[in-house]
């Protein structure tokens, strides 16, 4: 997914924002007539674990770069034997379970109240959906992500519970991303890949990192390709995901 080859005429750009240094170098390119940003959350080499991840720079180096969607990928557990390892979720909901990370640009001199009902913006996430039954591949439309602060994963009774609480997949990433997107007036969706089943199956061994790569591996590709076919299809007219920030400060 943060394969540069897929871009036409790709470049990297070293960034910075007020709020720090983003992840990674951003390589830019187009895909079809669009320009394209593509920033490693984990660093290109996958070496800032999830806690560390300075979300707030992220998304504003990809702000302050003109990007007005971020189709961000993630691996996640999953949490419904129908979820199988290899399938796509393009998740509509999320539950925060993080506990130090920075959630908000507004930390001082204004306060933002930013709507969270309909937190992944519907008209991306029905496109990928749209386009996912297109090609074929398994997928589902919709689903709850619960992501949790880590590095470690679940113990069998978290699991239950979050399996209790309707969640879906379950991942270490999309929260904060999925807020911060918002407050900058950017439409967010995810491809959450699954890698796994969470502990909750007594009847199978618990995850382990090797088993993850290699689901992640075979995913890659699948998602490139409808990566490809999606970004030129995205209608970059208004939408509520960039307005809302408009309504949601205080003070200052």
């Amino acid at each position: 997914m943060e394969d540069p080859r897929i871009l036409k005429d790709a470049k990297e750009i070293t960034a910075t924002t007020k709020f720090g240094s983003p992840s990674s170098t951003l390589t830019t390119g187009k895909i079809g007539n669009a320009d394209v940003v593509i920033l490693s959350r984990h660093g290109k080499k996958h070496t800032i674990m999830p806690s560390n991840v300075n979300f707030r720079a992220n998304i504003m180096a990809l702000k302050e770069h003109g990007c007005t969607h971020i189709i961000a990928t993630t691996a996640c557990g999953s949490l419904r034997e129908e979820i199988k390892p290899g399938h796509l979720v393009f998740c509509d909901q999320f539950i925060d379970r993080t506990t130090k990370r920075d959630s908000t640009f507004y930390d001082s001199g204004k306060v933002c109240h930013i709507p969270m009902a309909e937190p992944f913006c519907e008209k991306l996430r029905s496109l990928l959906a749209e386009t996912a039954k297109e090609m074929k591949l398994e997928h589902h439309d919709k689903g709850t992500v619960i992501t949790i602060e880590g590095p470690r994963f679940s113990t069998k009774a978290e699991s239950h519970m979050y399996r209790q609480w309707n969640a879906d997949v379950i991942n270490m990433s999309t929260v904060p991303e999925v807020v911060l997107a918002r407050e900058a007036g950017i439409c967010y969706a995810i491809v959450a890949m699954s890698t796994d089943y969470d502990c909750f199956l007594d009847d199978k061994p618990a995850v382990t990192i090797d088993e993850v790569l290699k689901v992640m591996k075979q995913n890659s590709e699948n998602v490139k390709k409808l990566l490809m076919q999606v970004i030129p299809k995205i209608d970059y007219m208004e939408c509520k995901c960039k307005e809302d920030i408009k309504t949601s400060i205080i003070g200052g």
